[in-house]
Parts: structure tokens; sequence; C-alpha cells
């Protein structure tokens, strides 16, 4: 060791002294805690014994690296929860000398070659750790090996049967490796770029090579390339975000890098790569890195030409991956997340889960494989944020019957990811390799067929969006509703205040060891795109120097300087055309980095600094040849835009387990209903069954048919067809699923109640009724009819929760509460918002409404000033991420009954009398959520409305005006129109506080108000008409 060791004082002590913290309390609470780690010991002995060259760290090494940042061999500590003792050599002890006089006491014995020193020095432990206790923390699965460590051994055995070892493995794993501070966060984010940077920028194109190419290469030869490129400094530091302070003499390999195809595969992390050639088929490529001690793991399965059993098993894997990465979050219990990721398993594909792997994953940091932290079906252990996993996923020895290839006959899959728990949701460290189908499945073929465009859904007509229950229904101040209950309104208050505090504090816990965007940005990443693989599959036309436009490879190719170049389209900018003359000339833009490429952000280039070509001119005398050239590049332009939208809308659309049918006996059936949303061509009724896992929808003019499994439905709701025309229920589902080209959360099954619609005597309406005997049967008969297909409706939903409740599935009935409804704009139309129990819908007309009330954080209310008639509801939700939901244009007359309910929901409201910015307020939320909820989280939404004093005083000088003002706003008032659309009703309505023309000597309200009824008498306007939705004092809102 030489004298450039330096020990970090600061992150010793925080270490230890979170060690020891664990240690103390666990000693205060017993040793029968059922979370006990320590097992009841007093002292801990670790030792370490001659320096081993290997690529794994075990316990002993791992503690010396993660307290000293060193290694210190011939060493042994001896830990008390009053001191630690450490015997080691003066060199070494002389590195220990700054730990004195800190937090916790740091003992140095200092021995030499001389056999009595080491003697004493272990007298003087062996008195140390009996004076602790009887119990004694050791680690009996480490093996450490040397004259010192023989030595030790033979002094403490002199001892063994007056104390009584313990394993102390897994306090070191759970009580100190498990959590990471932010530096060893920041080593092991290194560590993990560079090893998704090797993968994607280095091995997915060499074998690519080596398979387009056809040569024989063996996974040895491969993984030595691999292996060489640890080396070079130059690759790594044009990695992105991996950090201008990258030393790469302290990257060290931690597994692999391992190559395997050809049916013989090993998913261990003793892997190696043999000398057999790399084989087309499945291919695993895994490799590990180590940066300044701190271990990363990656390991991604390509498909070169698979089968579609392959295609499949390799969806399932990733789905099952995907919904790990999502449960590891804070509290998780390790074995309910194993537990589900077997039961996707299970439900998707039972005859895979012989193959699926024992465990999911491992806890990674200075260790690769830490064995006390496993996701396995035993581990009772929490996840705690701060942790760091590498989540690991496969299938191994799967059958091949499609296959006739001896190398093929059996399969494995493996995914391997290395993600830091949060609160919310994991951040994956080793992104930056993609495992999605389009990043793994490569085909050889050339015959691929291109999938055929979807059609663009057109925007729905902003006809219907005009409110139709603006106006008043009464138009003097004397006959609309007194004052609200203050009583009311004090509980409420003091209700609304106990939520807010609550929500403050659940913020600051739930952010409580975040800190911003530690894990990165969401930035957009860097795209490749790729003409040919070979020369030989450039098309002929290229030998006449043309511009040719190649439909089937997206590209198009240029002569430059004699030599045919071909331009991927997602290159191309744009073209113009311009004639000089006789000549046409033609102009192509080509993105660059410092444009700007769409309204927001520039596209990330792999290397800004490098030197592109922004533009490119060629012309021609043919004019004709280049305005079809330029029409070619347009549609081939707007092609590849339309399926990059088709690709990233259909993203979240998974892959869901298969319906059930029952074949024994005929499922419970409710017929002649209709679908929303509906199939294209004729509409017609179909059926919906009841099958074992779900439900289906079935058409009888065609072979569509509608799918839906009770795991995918998040609410069941059942709407009579009182107040309304049609009845119904609707299924609000967790994930979308595609319904012809269209996808969806919500479907619907109704019936219409109109006797036009429905006849069950099968007669036909007599034209004629005479007298009020017939129309009071028809009335009857009207109320018979609709009360039959509201208790029939409601009997098959509750069928519906009692399947779902057979197969473990708790899906209730919720039913909406139409009396305690209002109308307000959640999309473009005026409908009805009703709430239900678990949420606030609209069912009626689409499109639909579903806001679950789980599922939000906070509500606010906009616009809320005197004298206007709408205000706007907006709800945030505890997924900041999510975009707020907005209920526009609500009458000012449901102000009260909204408050009510949320209140009564234990939903925290506030209320301010403007529109607020909210993908500002959700960005700046999201930059760091913590400090938000620190600076007083969304009590700023109140700002202004707490006091009620001051909120007097607003109103009187708001509404003083002098007699002149008012007399002039009496002919105003009657101009303005009583409709607002969606963009009015949101305006800023204005502020008549701010008003320079107010009086300052203000008359008194009774005098107000007597104006104010006699200026309501003088306009003598219809009770059908109203004023806009301004200031009643006249004063005109601004626009």
């Amino acid at each position: 060791m030489g004298d450039e060791i330096v020990i970090n004082k600061q992150a010793f002590f925080d270490r230890l002294g979170q060690f020891y913290s664990t240690w103390k309390s666990e000693r205060r609470s017993g040793p029968n805690d059922p979370s006990a780690l320590f097992g009841g010991a007093s002292s801990i002995v670790i030792i370490s014994g001659k320096a081993e060259e290997s690529a794994t760290y075990q316990k002993h090494n791992a503690l010396h690296f993660w307290l000293l940042g060193y290694e210190f061999p011939a060493t042994l500590m001896v830990f008390t929860t009053e001191a630690l003792w450490v015997v080691t050599t003066a060199k070494k002890a002389k590195h220990l000398e700054t730990l004195k006089n800190g937090k916790i006491a740091v003992e140095t014995l200092v021995v030499s070659k001389d056999p009595e020193s080491k003697t004493k020095a272990f007298e003087k432990c062996l008195d140390v750790i009996k004076g602790a206790g009887k119990k004694v923390g050791t680690l009996s699965k480490v093996q450490a090996t040397g004259p010192f460590v023989d030595e030790w051994k033979k002094s403490f055995g002199d001892i063994s049967k007056e104390v009584e070892e313990v394993e102390i493995g897994p306090a070191l794993s759970m009580a100190g490796f498990a959590i990471k501070d932010e530096a060893e966060l920041r080593s092991m984010r290194t560590a993990s770029r560079a090893c998704s940077g090797l993968i994607a920028g280095y091995w997915v194109d060499e074998m690519s090579e080596v398979l387009d190419s056809g040569k024989k290469v063996s996974h040895k030869a491969l993984a030595d390339k691999m292996d060489a490129k640890i080396d070079d400094a130059k690759f790594f530091s044009k990695l992105s975000k991996i950090g201008s302070d990258f030393d790469n003499q302290q990257l060290e390999w931690a597994y692999g890098p391992a190559v395997q195809s050809g049916g013989n595969f090993d998913l261990s992390y003793n892997a190696t790569a043999n000398i057999d050639n790399l084989h087309a088929g499945i291919i695993i490529a895994g490799l590990g890195f180590r940066y300044k001690t701190y271990c990363s793991v990656v390991a991604r399965t390509y498909l070169v030409d698979p089968t579609k059993a392959a295609s499949s098993a390799y969806k399932l894997l990733l789905n099952v991956h995907e919904q790990v990465l999502q449960e590891m979050k804070n509290g998780a219990i390790m074995k309910d997340v194993y537990n589900k990721a077997l039961g996707i398993v299970r439900s998707k594909k039972p005859d895979m889960e012989k193959y699926f792997l024992k465990n999911v994953g491992h806890g990674i940091g200075i260790e690769l494989n830490d064995s006390n932290v496993v996701i396995d079906g035993k581990n009772t252990k929490a996840v705690k944020d701060g942790m760091t996993f590498s989540v690991k996923t496969g299938f191994e020895g799967v059958p091949n019957s499609e296959n006739a290839h001896k190398k093929d006959r059996t399969y494995s899959l493996l995914i391997i990811d290395t993600i830091r728990v949060t609160a919310t949701q994991a951040a994956v460290f080793t992104k930056d390799a993609p495992s999605d189908m389009n990043a793994v499945e490569f085909f050889f073929n050339d015959d691929a067929d291109e999938p055929t465009p979807k059609k663009e859904k057109s925007k729905p007509s902003r006809g219907n969006a005009i409110a139709t229950n603006n106006i008043k229904s009464t138009r003097l101040r004397t006959d609309r509703p007194a004052q609200p209950d203050e009583a009311a309104e004090t509980r409420r208050r003091e209700n609304q205040k106990e939520l807010a505090a609550k929500k403050q504090k659940e913020g600051l816990e739930r952010f409580r060891n975040t800190t911003g965007n530690q894990n990165g940005e969401q930035v957009k990443k860097f795209k490749r795109f790729e003409s040919y693989k070979r020369e030989d599959q450039l098309p002929n036309r290229i030998k006449d120097m043309v511009v040719y436009v190649d439909q089937r490879a997206s590209t198009v190719i240029l002569p430059i300087m004699g030599r045919p170049t071909p331009f991927h389209i997602n290159t191309i900018k744009n073209v113009s055309k311009s004639e000089e003359g006789e000549w046409t000339h033609l102009r192509f833009n080509f993105l660059s980095p410092g444009q700007g490429v769409g309204r927001k952000d520039d596209q990330p280039f792999e290397d800004p600094s490098a030197h592109f070509v922004r533009s490119l001119t060629v012309r021609s005398r043919d004019q004709d040849r280049l305005s079809e050239v330029t029409d070619q590049i347009t549609e081939l332009r707007k092609t590849a835009t339309r399926r990059e939208q088709e690709k990233k809308e259909m993203e979240d659309v998974v892959e869901l387990e298969k319906l059930v049918e029952i074949r024994n006996r005929r499922p419970q059936r409710l017929q002649d209903v209709f679908i929303r949303p509906a199939h294209d061509g004729k509409r017609v009724p179909g059926e919906v069954e009841i099958h074992q896992n779900g439900l289906k929808y079935v058409s009888p003019l065609r072979n569509d048919h509608v799918d839906i499994v009770f795991s995918n439905v998040k609410h069941l709701f059942f709407q009579p067809c009182v107040g309304e025309m049609i009845v119904l229920i609707h299924v609000h589902l967790k994930n979308p699923v595609l319904i012809g080209k269209r996808k969806t959360k919500d479907i619907q099954f109704f019936r219409e109640a109109t006797e036009m619609a429905f006849d069950e005597t099968g007669n036909r309406k007599r034209k004629h009724r005479y007298g009020d005997e017939e129309e009071f049967e028809a009335e009857q008969e009207e109320r018979r009819r609709r009360a039959e297909l509201d208790r029939h409706f409601k009997a098959f939903a509750e069928k519906i929760a009692d399947a779902a409740e057979k197969e473990n599935h708790h899906i209730g009935v919720d039913i909406p509460f139409r009396e305690l409804g209002f109308h307000g704009v959640p999309h473009r139309s005026n409908v009805l918002m009703s709430p239900c129990t678990e949420a606030l819908v609209q069912l009626t007309e689409p499109p639909f409404t579903v806001i679950a009330l789980d599922e939000i954080e906070v509500a606010h209310l906009e616009r809320i000033q005197f004298g206007l008639k709408n205000f706007d509801l907006v709800f945030v939700f505890k997924e900041f991420t999510r975009q707020p939901a907005h209920v526009n244009t609500i009458p000012v007359e449901s102000l009260d009954a909204v408050k009510n309910w949320l209140d009564g929901s234990d939903i925290a409201y506030n209320e301010g009398p403007l529109n607020l910015n909210w993908s500002t307020i959700m960005k700046t939320v999201n930059a760091d959520p913590l400090q938000f909820f620190k600076d007083g989280g969304w009590s700023f939404l109140n700002s202004g409305s707490d006091s009620e004093d001051s909120a007097e005083e607003e109103d009187e000088s708001a509404f003083e005006m002098s007699e002149e003002e008012l007399e002039a706003s009496e002919s105003s008032s009657a101009e303005d129109s009583d409709f607002d659309d969606d963009e009015d009703a949101s305006a800023d309505e204005g502020s008549a506080a701010g008003s320079d023309e107010l009086s300052e000597d203000g008359e008194d309200w009774d005098e107000l108000e007597r104006k104010a009824k006699r200026a309501d008498r003088e306009t003598n306007v219809d009770e059908g008409e109203g004023r806009r939705g301004g200031k009643p004092n006249g004063v005109k809102r601004k626009r």
C-alpha cells in the first residue's frame, strides 16, 4: 500500500454509524424480533487473510471496501457496540490514525513479525469479545486463508466453548451494504452506462456483421473482442452520459463477457464463452463491470429469424420483466414480487412455468451476487428505497419443436438489468441497452412484408362543445340560494386543513429519500437508422447515377462525386424544389445539431461535435423527374412519421392472459346489447358472455369478438336508465386493449330504453292513441319496462362481480349517484358528471370519463370569483407524471355540492380566482418532488384564501363602485351572451379589485343590493336570456 492512500473519514463514520444504529436498535427490541438480522450478537468478528486476485468479492472484502475504500489483507476487526478494534500491521495502522477521536471509537492493535505481538493482540480481542457477551457474529460461510487467519483460529478455539457463534452475513447485507448513498449510486450508474454502451454501441454491431457476412466466428473470439474493449478509453469517452470525470483505469470486469448460442446455454454468473461458432437463432450476451469497486451487470437475448413460439415466449418474458420492475418499489416484499412474476407465467403460458428461473434477481453492489438478498419465493424481507438489485428473468432449457435444426432443439431466454429502488418505481440504470422486440429481433430474410398503415382517426367536431345550460335558472339575486350554512362551511374548512396537513406529511414521507432527478432525466434517445446491411441490397437503378427513392428501404439514394450514397428518410428534414431557367433545383435539408426538429427540443445526436451535412442540392433539366422525386420523398416522409406515431400510440398495449372459455356448460349471457367503441360496419346487437376468467362479446354478423379478462378490469359500473335513454354496464380497464384498430381503456355494453328501439311483444306500435287512459297506460308500460331493464342489467353486473371473485379478483359493482351529479365539460361537450363510490364518471356520451378517487392527490377549484357563472375543477393525480384532469364550465350553483362531495370523499381541495398553467406547475413538481413539499407542497394553491378577514376585505374592495359606473354597466351587461365555449370558460375573467375606477368611499351592502334589484327590473330581459359571465356590478370581463 502506497502513501497515497487516503480514507474518507466522513463516509467511514456515516456508514459505520448507520450499521451500529440498526444493530443497537435490534438489541433493544430483543433477539426474538421476527425482523432480527444480527441473531442477538453482542460482538462481531471479521478477519481477512492474504490478498487474492479474484473478480468476485466476499463479505469480508466487501466490508473493507465499504468502510475504508481499500482492502486491508491480514487484518482482524472486532466490533462491539462501544468500539471497533482493528488488529493489523504498523504500515496499515498508520492509515487508520485519521479515524481516531470520531463518533465511534476506533482502537488499533499493531502486530509485527514477532509472534508475541500477535498473541497479545489476539488475547486483548478475546477479552473484548467475552466482555461484550456470549454471542459473537462471524462469517461462517466465508473462508479466508493465510497464516494470519490460521493463528487467529487457533486463539479463538480456546474460547469457542464459552461463546456461541451466529451468522452475521445477513446483517452485513441488509443493515450495511444494501442501501446505497449517493457516492455509491454514482459509481453504479457509471458502471451501468459502461455496460449498456458496450452492449448497445459495440456488441450489436459486431454480432450483426458476423451474421450478415456469414463468417464462422467462435463465441470465445467474440468475447475476447469485447474483453479488449475495456482498455479502449476513447470508446467509453464517446458514450452519452458517461461523465467527463470517467476514469477508465477504475473499470474492471465483474462478470463475463459471455456469448452463448446454439442451444448450449448457462444462465448463471459462472458462464463463459466456449469455442463453438456463433449460431443464428437464440443468442445471449451478458457482461458486468465494476467501477470504483461497485458492480453493474446487463444481459440481453437476441432472436435471429425466430420461430413464433420463441417470439411469443420472449414477449411473455418481457412482460414478466417489466412487471418485476414495476413491483420493485419501497416496501415491496421480495417473495411477493417473485410470486407475481410467476403468476403471470402461470396465467398466460402454464407450460412455461417449469422453465422459469427460481429467482428473479438479487442484491448487487460491491458484491456481484449477494446471496442474502435474493428475490425468490421464500424471502420475506422488504426492499427499501436506495437498494440496488440485479433483476434477472429468464426461461432455461425450453424445447423447440418448430425448428428441426439440432442446435435449435432447446433454447433459453435471459434479461438482466441493474436497478435502484425508489419510493414509486425502479430506476433502471441499464436502460440504454434496449430489450424491446424491435431492438432484439433480427430478420435476415429480405421478403418481410411491411405492416399496413393504420387509418388516422378524424378529430371530433367542436360543434357540440357549447354548454347548453349556462343560463341562470333565476334572474334576481333574491331568488337565488341563500348564503351557505356557516357551520357546515366551518366543518368543511377544518376537515380540509387536516387533509392538507396529511397530504403534506405523506408527500414528505414519500419522497424523503429522493434527491430530485438523481437517476437521470427523461431525455430523447439517439436513434439509429440503417438502410442496407450489405452492398448487394442496393437497387439496380444506382448504376444510372440518378436520384432514386427506394420505398422498401425508406431511403433516398443520391449520386455524390460518382458514388451512390444512401440517406435514410428519417435523416431528411424536408426537400424544396425551385426552377431557374431550364434547370430545376432540388434542395435536401438534413437534420443536424442546432436545428429545431419540432415544437420542443432538438433531436439528440450520437456525437454532436462531429461534422454534419446540413443541405445538399441537385439540379436537372428533367423537371418532371424531379417533381416525381419530390412527391415520392414527401409521401415517404409522411409514411415514416405515421408509423412512428402508431408505434408510440401502441406502446402501452400489453399482452394479456388468454380468455379461458367455459366448454362444459352454457355460459351466462346478456343478449341484445350494443358495444362501445363500436365495430366498423353495420350496427347490430350482440351478446355478452361470462366465462371462467373474463367476458366475451360476440357479434352475430361477423367473427369479431372482444375478450375482457378479469385481471385487467379496474372498475365495473352499472348505470340505470333513470333520466337517460340507455341502460349500460361499463368496464374500465387497467391496460388498454385494441378493438379493431382503436385503442381503448373503456368498454361499454348498453341497450336503448326507448319504446321505438325495444318492444317485448313484437307488435307494431299503434299509429293512433285516443284519450287519457291510453296515455296513462303507455306511461305505466314505459316505467315498467325501464325498471325491468335496470333489474336485468344490474343482476348481470353482479354476476360478473361474482365470477371475478371466484378467480380472486375483487371487482365491485359501482353505481353513479345521479342526485350528486353536476354538469361540466371534461372534453368538448357539456355532460353530467356523476360521483360513484370509487370514481367520478361520465358514461353516457363518448369520450367517456373515469377519474378514480384513489388516484387523486389534490383537487383545485379555478375561477372562484363573485359574479362568475361558471368555475373549473382540476384533479392532480398521485402519479405526478400524469397530466391533470380538467372538468370545465361547471355552473356556480353546483359549487357547494362539489365542495361537499370532495370533502365527503376526503379529497383535499383548494380554490383560486384564476386558471393556472398546470403543465408548468407539474414540470416544477416532477423536477424535485422533495423540495416541492419542503417548500409547502400544495399550500401555494390556497394562498390568499386562508384568512376569512382578508377574503371579506377583498370582496368589499372588489365591488365598491360609483353610481355613474353602475348606471353605465346596466346597458352593457344585457348585450353579452350567455354561452361560453371551452376556451372562453377557462379564460381569465379579470379582477375588479385591480381596477383604478373603483370608488374609494364605498357604499354599504344594503344600498348596493337595492340598486342591483332596480337594475334587474329595468333591464326587463326574458327569463331564458342572461348576461355573459362577467361581474355583477357591470365590470366587463377581460378577454
